[in-house]
């Protein structure tokens, strides 16, 4: 082990507790979340502490020596990100350990300056890495929270309904994209396997444009639910996609399309042999 890292180590063996007071003074740590912050302080620290009397160096952060200390930052940007706390808030958190893990070293080397600029170059590069690995680990899980809530907000804005009996119903809202695309198609395809439906309505009424991307995924979807038995209906062909469907070339020959979703639903009903009257005496 480097005598710098020697230092580093002592400091830390000798004087955890005071190391760790200090170091939550000066995170401004609130009474409230005081405790869970003490808690994190001293599962960083044992870490440390194992990484260093390990002989691990900082310039190999990713090797098997700061495995624990890696997997406590990493419980600690999730711990935070799930709060709603942010990243600069988490990198504070842990480069706030610098200052008094600085001040007992330069105590500690008072006597021999020389060995004092390449403990405390070996403690601030020690220290950056945690905050670096803080920061990035908590990137990852905040991009996790953003994917999943983009999923459950795809979900609630494509709804399979059930229209009728046999007839089910897709009213799509927003840009249509291959991701979105795919979860409609599995949603509908489970769908038409569970209830046994023959025709199925794509409203794209809510869709602000239709170019030849959109018309793509939408011929996709309507050959898969072909393959499944049942046919399609295409409906909210408003005057402007229409006219767009044509400069553009898209072919939808063979596919039923309609002005409205009501007007889309008769057709099925109709298909389906079904045929709705009105009541005279109404």
């Amino acid at each position: 082990m480097q005598s710098e890292h020697r230092t580093v180590l002592d400091v830390l063996v000798e004087e955890e507790p005071a190391i760790i007071e200090s170091w939550l003074g000066e995170a401004k740590a609130d009474p409230s979340t005081r405790p869970a912050m003490q808690v994190e302080a001293g599962a960083i620290i044992r870490g440390l502490k194992e990484a260093l009397d390990a002989g691990g160096d900082a310039e190999r952060f990713d090797g098997p020596a700061w495995e624990s200390v890696r997997g406590t930052l990493a419980d600690l940007s999730r711990s935070r990100a799930a709060r709603g706390q942010s990243a600069g808030d988490t990198s504070a958190f842990v480069l706030a350990l610098k200052k008094p893990m600085f001040a007992s070293v330069q105590k500690r080397l008072a006597q021999r300056p020389q060995e004092l600029v390449p403990a405390i170059w070996a403690l601030s590069n020690t220290v950056d890495k945690l905050a670096q690995h803080t920061a990035s680990v908590y990137q990852l899980a905040r991009e996790d929270v953003i994917r999943r809530q983009q999923e459950e907000l795809l979900e609630l804005s494509t709804p399979v309904v059930k229209l009728w009996e046999g007839v089910l119903a897709v009213p799509m809202i927003g840009v249509l994209d291959s991701g979105r695309t795919q979860m409609v198609m599995e949603a509908l395809l489970q769908r038409i396997v569970e209830s046994g439906s023959a025709l199925a309505i794509i409203d794209i009424t809510g869709v602000p444009t239709v170019d030849t991307l959109v018309a793509q995924h939408l011929l996709k979807t309507v050959s898969a639910i072909r393959l499944m038995g049942a046919d399609c209906i295409i409906s909210g062909i408003r005057p402007q996609i229409a006219q767009t469907i044509v400069h553009l070339g898209i072919d939808l020959q063979g596919v039923s399309t309609k002005a409205t979703l009501a007007d889309a639903l008769a057709l099925a009903l109709k298909q389906n042999g079904w045929r709705v009257t009105r009541d005279q005496d109404a």
